[in-house]
């Protein structure tokens, strides 16, 4: 599975990001700075990863999301091309409005890091096929800006067309009937705040995350 990692000024999860992506397909991603116009020929994966891209400056992920590179995404995601947002990843794809809704301040106004169960709503997607529906998982979270907010209209059509990926199992941020994840009207677009590459291997405690990159790439084969 050929992959690329967008890093932003102010990531700080990217590494963690290309070494799951290595352990489980094989192969090194390409890491892609912001500034680049164009991405490596015949990606089957972007990802865009956990930080703080721009210090967070004006709202999480705005500034990114107008980054050259994201323009060659959006087009790669208009062709199909599978697109996974990890927590900033997520406010940056809301943002550059491949994703519906937004991401606001945790309701409690607090930065909350720990690992927070997760009930998987939709296994029907490319990023979710090795998980059960109804399944309960463990993945962790780490973030400030991670209350996913979007108008009633919006939480319907998600709810009804079957594009909330995951679910907090529980109170975590204020999160809107506690969205922790969602995918795009095509499917190939998934954004998430919990950090599936942070428990993909053993030493991590649980490997709950490593399903989803095995999804991805057993899709892709």
């Amino acid at each position: 599975m050929k992959s690329a990692v967008i890093v932003f000024p102010g990531s700080n999860c990217d590494r963690d990001m290309a070494v799951a992506l290595e352990q489980v397909t094989g192969d090194r991603p390409a890491m892609v700075w912001h500034r680049e116009t164009g991405l490596p020929e015949g990606l089957d994966l972007i990802a865009i990863p956990g930080g703080f891209s721009y210090g967070d400056y004006l709202r999480s992920g705005a500034m990114a999301a107008r980054s050259p590179v994201m323009r060659a995404v959006a087009e790669a995601a208009g062709r199909g091309t599978a697109v996974l947002g990890v927590c900033n990843g997520f406010q940056i794809l809301t943002e550059a409005g491949l994703l519906p809704g937004t991401l606001m301040r945790n309701a409690n106004l607090h930065f909350v890091c720990r690992d927070v169960p997760l009930k998987v709503e939709n296994s029907q997607t490319a990023f979710t096929s090795r998980y059960e529906a109804g399944e309960d998982i463990l993945i962790p979270v780490a973030h400030h800006d991670g209350n996913y907010q979007a108008d009633p209209e919006t939480l319907d059509r998600l709810e009804g067309e079957g594009r909330v990926a995951f679910r907090y199992s529980g109170e975590c941020n204020g999160s809107a009937r506690d969205i922790a994840g969602i995918v795009s009207e095509a499917g190939n677009v998934l954004g998430m705040m919990p950090h599936p590459e942070r428990m993909v291997e053993p030493a991590h405690g649980r490997t709950d995350g490593r399903r989803l990159f095995e999804g991805l790439l057993e899709a892709m084969g």
